[in-house]
């Protein structure tokens, strides 16, 4: 048996794991259910030896581990199938299946790959794939490299001596039914060899497939359901939680937007893989808030706009002009800001301070000649700082030392001081405490008001609710559905839970 006792977890400004107690049996599939942002990544993550518990006890059949990294839990019989598959496309099926482990095949410094493609047949034959072993992975469809990725997880049966536990992350993202009951078949007939957690965002799927499941919410597990008590909105109001506090999101601000002025349009914009038929509009002052789970193409849609993808169908329009040029230098120059996710990486540049942080997409506007105005940008740094109460000591202060509210803020004054009218927001809360959260909905609520169109990812359920004028559900890149969000007059949890999953 495999168990967690009292294990917690924490980053910078999120406690992501709080106390979390989980076990599996042999031969049971588990599901893992949860918001996003509930803690199913880091839970997952731990058990799988990519992140190490700040707290708390690993426990197989009884005895204590630690996993310092991936490899040490694969060698005590713990595997993945992740969502964004992790097979290497320019290799062949064989290659993929033994990368790391190609020792067992090498004779004089030479690789029998004979013997490999035999092996990997074996493997194949495990998850009922009759494919040749020297085929290029990039060749296959999706559903059969995610049974090419079970196949690579089912060799631990020959590394290990005891029982294995699989995770499947979001296995089914992409799949169409048949091949989810085909995939659901195999696990089924798997559970003599393996016991499953599985992850999903679809409810219907994880009731069908799992002995149990974990409801999670906030970093804790809310509750823990036996297969025959399962029910659809139970469960659902284990994820959501409490009720949505209308002070707290600030909808006592919420203005009717301008409906006469389009700053976006999508008509029937495609990606293939990414979206499908897209088509919205965004207008001055309007709040439009994207909901869906992870992969639902709710980012695609935002990268569309900024100009880092580009779609191969439909049309897309800012302010009445057809895009042409798909580049973020071009959507910045249509007055489009983009507030992204991973605000360390994307957002800000650590080792830089406030002032080169915030002047960073406008520099044209305070040079001369090719020569940087510096007295100018401090200027505009030293005004936002105190605009949006920075906690900084000066317009010096590297932007990498501030705390993450501090650094949202930086990133959002960059593009309010440039002028953009068109703010993409991604996740712009995700993990801040609740003062600097208050902060970002007070600044939202502003930009709204000054007749800024704002596309945006919120962290939760109950932020899109409070903060939108609009929501639109996008689920497998299609639009369900579009809510009008009038002050009173809200879609619920359950309205959106009902399109997403």
């Amino acid at each position: 048996m495999y168990e967690l006792k009292a294990v917690d977890k924490k980053f910078p400004g999120v406690h992501a794991l709080k106390a979390i107690d989980f076990h599996i049996k042999r031969g049971e599939i588990v599901g893992l259910v949860g918001e996003n942002g509930a803690g199913k990544s880091t839970l997952m993550k731990v058990i799988y030896g990519a992140y190490q518990p700040d707290g708390g006890h690993i426990l197989i059949n009884g005895q204590t581990v630690r996993f310092a990294n991936p490899r040490q839990a694969m060698e005590k019989g713990i595997g993945m199938v992740f969502q964004e598959q992790s097979l290497i496309a320019n290799l062949t099926v064989m290659e993929n299946i033994f990368l790391g482990y190609e020792q067992q095949f090498v004779r004089f410094g030479v690789i029998n790959w004979k013997a490999m493609a035999t092996a990997a047949k074996a493997q194949l034959a495990k998850v009922k794939l009759d494919i040749d072993p020297a085929t290029i992975t990039s060749k296959l469809s999706f559903a059969q490299r995610q049974l090419v990725e079970l196949a690579k997880v089912l060799t631990l049966e020959e590394r290990v001596d005891g029982d294995l536990v699989i995770l499947l992350d979001e296995p089914t993202s992409v799949l169409s039914k048949e091949e989810v009951q085909l995939l659901f078949k195999l696990v089924r007939e798997l559970v003599t060899r393996a016991s499953f957690i599985f992850v999903s965002h679809r409810m219907d799927e994880v009731m069908e497939l799992s002995d149990r499941i974990y409801v999670m919410k906030d970093g804790h597990v809310v509750d823990v359901v036996e297969r025959g008590a399962a029910q659809t909105e139970a469960i659902q109001h284990k994820m959501v939680g409490r009720n949505v506090d209308k002070e707290y999101y600030r909808e006592q601000l919420q203005k009717p937007y301008d409906r006469s002025k389009v700053l976006v349009e999508m008509d029937g914009v495609g990606l293939p893989g990414r979206t499908k038929d897209i088509s919205l509009k965004l207008h001055a002052g309007e709040v439009l808030c994207l909901v869906g789970t992870e992969g639902s193409g709710r980012e695609a849609i935002l990268r569309m706009i900024y100009g880092m993808l580009t779609p191969t169908q439909g049309n897309l329009q800012i302010k009445g002009g057809k895009v042409k040029i798909f580049s973020p230098r071009h959507a910045v120059s249509q007055g489009v800001g983009y507030v992204p996710r991973e605000r360390k990486i994307e957002g800000i540049v650590a080792g830089m301070n406030v002032y080169e942080n915030m002047t960073l997409s406008q520099m044209n506007k305070h040079s001369r000649a090719g020569v940087l105005r510096i007295s100018e940008e401090r200027a505009l740094a030293r005004d936002w700082i105190k605009k949006l109460s920075i906690k900084a000591h000066s317009e010096f202060a590297d932007c990498g030392n501030l705390s993450g509210g501090n650094q949202q803020k930086v990133v959002l004054a960059k593009w309010r001081s440039a002028g953009s009218d068109i703010m993409l927001l991604d996740h712009p809360t995700r993990g801040l405490d609740i003062g600097a959260k208050e902060d970002v909905y007070d600044m939202i609520r502003e930009m709204s008001g000054a007749g800024v169109g704002i596309v945006l990812v919120a962290d939760t359920l109950e932020e899109a609710i409070g903060l939108s004028h609009t929501i639109v559900v996008v689920k497998d890149g299609r639009i369900q559905k579009n809510f009008d969000c009038v002050p009173g007059a809200k879609p619920s949890l359950y309205d959106l839970l009902h399109y997403m999953i």
